[in-house]
């Protein structure tokens, strides 16, 4: 009986994530995060010059080989936005897998421990929580300086909390469930009852979350970019574009809005795909159709 208890919630989880995958806003975000994806990824085997070469005269819109003209200091827009998605992509997916990993274990933790253990941990949380996420990473990095490491474990830590509160509320909902104590019944480890038993049931708003965090996540390294804080101020960086050049807007405006276009297009397309989970989750996806 126990063992047919616990593998109740395993076809629900799957039906929710079939059901994200058959919504048309989950498949449009995948699309347009794939194409910025692999724009930034590939981009520089194909960018027709070095991201600092120089190639014309600043800010011209009729240098040999410019797609979309030059710069302030006359070097290739499109050969940057090529090469200036990787620190902004690779940046945002590893801050948000640190502070999603961070957020579910000490939710987890707080959650099913509770007592004094879920007081100190949602406290903690609290404190971060006080500081607006921006204001705290560039308080961080002013201080210690913009490694790009440092960048990473800053903009991971500020989503923690976040991810804390959800998992913990998800943990507290489902800790008194049938099939969790049946697991505790059965003498089942803690460390097996939390990442085999309760972290599943939580996969369809946990991967919204996700896709939340790493919306966030990729305007916040564009904006550190953009506040002066790149680790290599020479280097492309899809923020560090847009300071440069704002200036120039009326002049040369595809050296501000193609990099502001690519830093949209790949923060719509994680937030619909995020949306599209957690619809699905809800039951509210209307690819469902009106009768359903």
């Amino acid at each position: 009986m126990a063992a047919a208890v616990l593998e109740v919630p395993v076809p629900v989880r799957r039906t929710r994530l079939r059901g994200a995958l058959a919504s048309g806003r989950t498949w449009v975000g995948i699309l347009l995060t794939a194409l910025v994806t692999a724009a930034a990824s590939l981009g520089p085997l194909f960018a027709p010059h070095g991201e600092n070469d120089i190639v014309g005269a600043p800010y011209s819109d009729s240098a040999p080989g410019a797609l979309l003209g030059t710069d302030y200091l006359g070097q290739d827009v499109w050969s940057r936005l090529l090469a200036g998605g990787n620190w902004v992509l690779v940046t945002a997916v590893l801050a948000t897998m640190l502070g999603m990993v961070l957020g579910v274990a000490a939710g987890l933790l707080a959650g099913y421990a509770r007592g004094w253990v879920d007081e100190v941990v949602m406290r903690v949380c609290d404190v971060v929580l006080a500081f607006p996420q921006i204001v705290l990473v560039l308080v961080l990095l002013s201080v210690a300086g913009p490694e790009r490491w440092l960048v990473v474990v800053v903009v991971g830590v500020s989503h923690a909390p976040r991810v804390a509160r959800l998992t913990r509320g998800m943990t507290t909902g489902l800790a008194t469930r049938e099939f969790v104590q049946s697991a505790e019944a059965l003498g089942e480890k803690r460390s097996r009852i939390l990442f085999a038993e309760l972290l599943p049931n939580m996969s369809a708003p946990l991967l919204a979350e996700l896709g939340l965090r790493l919306t966030y996540s990729v305007g916040l390294v564009a904006s550190i970019g953009f506040l002066g804080f790149a680790s290599d101020p020479s280097a492309a960086d899809w923020g560090l574009m847009i300071n440069e050049n704002r200036l120039a807007l009326a002049v040369q405006p595809w050296a501000i809005l193609a990099p502001v276009l690519a830093i949209a297009v790949l923060a719509l397309g994680t937030n619909l795909v995020a949306d599209g989970i957690a619809r699905a989750a809800a039951g509210s996806d209307p690819s469902k159709g009106a009768g359903s």
